[in-house]
């Protein structure tokens, strides 16, 4: 279905019959991310009869109708979360289209999208503000992968005087953007600035960025590049853009904004801008003569990545970058309360900005009111104080956030099944039962049984619930190594997903028997059934 779009007012567009304010959304965007997926996926075989999109019109729209593109775009921003076996490619249909799309949206829900009020048919009908709300969470996912401490240690060289590592870990990406801007803004001999809106809208701190990040021809083999800074004396800001921005093409970094963006100050297009500047020539050597705890940059587990991304796929505020120190104040697990369909007296919860001589104190009072809520639900919280939480005690928040998650999880399953209890028995004869009903020789025990870690039972349960979904083709029952076991349970995972499952749990959850993980899987399975049941039943 193609929808004619018209202009509403400069640099906004809507759909007509549409209320403006529902509706609109920027052509600056559109324009942007079009030329971004050009640029990413030129050369990706699968896109060639998509590629490339014409900026100037609607066209991203109805490209991405189809989902491969989507698909395509969530597995570059975060790579191997789509196993590409799955993704339709060939001869689509309708309903084809749709598992495409439900594969795009359940697997950008899976790395932290927010996608609760976007739905596969809002995407099939190409509507602007949720498919560019959605493409912008997975392009800045791709464009922030490395901007991180764990993943990146040269971000150590932007440690301030009296700092240490878990200050800097604190930081999110956008913070971590504008202190490395400084950086090189510092070494310039240029004042620094404090946001990407009003402080870079004269391109002059984008000009000495630009010749502090250049190539100097140093490296072997390194061609060197001198930025023309003559461009500073351009009087008209618009002028001065233009010239700006030619010198970052020849960094080969001319993406996201126009001279208009930058004059305007456009948050979202600047940050993008300076990101993939970042990722292109960061320019920071790692200190060699430091005294740091490098102890600390363990990396965030499976576990932790997924309860991160389960939350911030719920659209907590603030957005979840580091589990513990986000979670520090005790508001997001209020949030994550209410979620659950806790009783909160939001009176009683302290928001920032926090007064500075009892920041401390507000934020305990929250994580206080976060562990008294998780007792009065049952929670198994023994011995357990909001300090824990306010000092990111690991063990302690994993083991709250999990119980929130196996909460949230029962919570949807139990409204379906009109306000029958359930617990994992209940998943698990569920699981049995579907498969028996289908013919199939296999059943599984528990949530740890040995045979789940080949994926067959999870797989053997998708063929039960869709008949033929599973190519047999490309399944080995038999995985004996890990390396067939792991590409079994990849696909199992985006089947799952395909199908219309909102799956979190990782391959390597299966593979390596994480019960509680693995019930997940089962669980959102079984909720997916029990949603095909009722709209049958309608």
């Amino acid at each position: 279905m193609q929808t004619r779009l018209q202009a509403v007012s400069p640099g906004f567009e809507s759909r007509p019959g549409c209320k403006p304010s529902s509706w609109c959304f920027t052509v600056e965007e559109r324009v942007a991310f079009s030329a971004w997926i050009n640029k990413v996926l030129q050369a990706d075989p699968d896109c060639n009869h998509l590629l490339p999109i014409d900026p100037q019109n609607n066209d991203l729209f109805h490209v991405l109708m189809n989902g491969i593109i989507l698909c395509k775009m969530v597995n570059l921003s975060v790579p191997n979360t789509i196993d590409e076996r799955v993704i339709n490619k060939n001869k689509l249909t309708p309903f084809t289209i749709q598992e495409n799309l439900n594969l795009a949206l359940n697997s950008a829900s899976a790395v932290g999208c927010q996608v609760v009020n976007i739905g596969a048919e809002d995407l099939r009908d190409g509507l602007p503000h949720l498919v560019l709300g959605l493409l912008w969470q997975i392009i800045k996912l791709g464009l922030f992968a490395d901007i991180n401490l764990s993943d990146n240690e040269a971000l150590v060289a932007l440690l301030m005087e009296g700092e240490c590592l878990e200050d800097l870990m604190k930081l999110s990406p956008e913070d971590l953007l504008i202190r490395w801007v400084n950086y090189h803004l510092n070494n310039s001999g240029e004042a620094g600035i404090g946001n990407f809106t009003t402080d870079i809208q004269d391109s002059r701190a984008y000009f000495h960025l630009l010749k502090e990040i250049a190539p100097r021809g140093d490296g072997e083999g390194e061609q060197r590049i001198d930025i023309d800074l003559s461009g500073l004396q351009e009087r008209d800001e618009e002028r001065r853009a233009e010239r700006m921005l030619q010198q970052a093409d020849r960094l080969g970094c001319r993406q996201f904004v126009t001279p208009t963006e930058v004059v305007q100050g456009n948050y979202k297009l600047n940050l993008a801008f300076v990101a993939n500047l970042f990722n292109t020539y960061p320019a920071l050597s790692q200190p060699l003569d430091t005294d740091l705890d490098w102890s600390l940059l363990e990396g965030e587990t499976r576990e932790e990545r997924t309860f991160r991304n389960w939350m911030n796929s719920l659209g907590v505020s603030p957005y979840i970058n580091h589990l513990y120190s986000d979670l520090s104040d005790g508001l997001v697990l209020l949030q994550l309360h209410e979620r659950i369909g806790t009783n909160i007296t939001w009176s009683r919860a302290n928001r920032p900005p926090y007064p500075k001589f009892s920041a401390h104190l507000k934020k305990l009072e929250n994580c206080n009111y976060a562990v008294e809520l998780g007792k009065a639900r049952g929670f198994s919280l023994v011995g357990v104080a909001g300090q824990d939480f306010q000092e990111g005690n690991r063990t302690l928040t994993l083991s709250l956030v999990w119980q929130l998650m196996r909460r949230y999880t029962f919570d949807v399953l139990e409204a379906l099944g009109e306000g029958h209890k359930v617990s994992d028995k209940v998943i698990l004869d569920w699981v049995n039962n579907t498969l028996a009903s289908a013919g199939k020789d296999c059943s599984i025990h528990s949530f740890k049984d040995p045979k789940l870690a080949t994926a067959r039972p999870v797989l053997e349960l998708l063929d039960a619930m869709l008949p033929g979904s599973v190519k047999e083709d490309v399944v080995v029952y038999s995985a004996k190594e890990d390396e067939e076991r792991l590409a079994n349970a990849r696909y199992a995972i985006s089947l799952a997903r395909k199908i219309g499952a909102r799956v979190y749990a990782l391959p390597d959850d299966i593979v390596e028997l994480k019960p509680k993980m693995i019930m997940t899987v089962f669980a959102c399975l079984m909720g997916h059934a029990m949603r095909n049941t009722k709209r049958l039943a309608k």
